[in-house]
Order: C-alpha cells, then structure tokens, then sequence
C-alpha cells in the first residue's frame, strides 16, 4: 500500500498525505508547501509516509 500512496504523493502530494493521514494537520501543511513549491510538497509527502506506520 506504501508504494500507492508513494505514486499518488509524486504526482499530487495532498492526495498521498491524506491516503496516509486524513484531514489533519500534516495534510493542510502539505497543501501549503505544494502550493509554494511543489518539491517541498513531495517531499513532505514522502517523509510522511516513510515516517508514519
């Protein structure tokens, strides 16, 4: 299942946050980093999801 949400986080990092996380607060601060850069936002996604299990 990681490797799904790691596809989705690569290609729109909100969508891999909120598989990971849901509606909280990671997931509105993953919208903000996308926003101003989209390479913050994947890797934030990315450290996410390696992170929480």
């Amino acid at each position: 299942m990681d490797v799904i949400r790691l596809i989705f986080s690569i290609l729109l990092p909100p969508l891999g946050v909120f598989l990971q996380v849901g509606f909280g607060l990671q997931f509105w601060l993953n919208i903000l980093l996308t926003i101003l850069g989209y390479v913050p936002g994947v890797i934030h996604a990315a450290y996410i999801i390696f992170t929480r299990r």
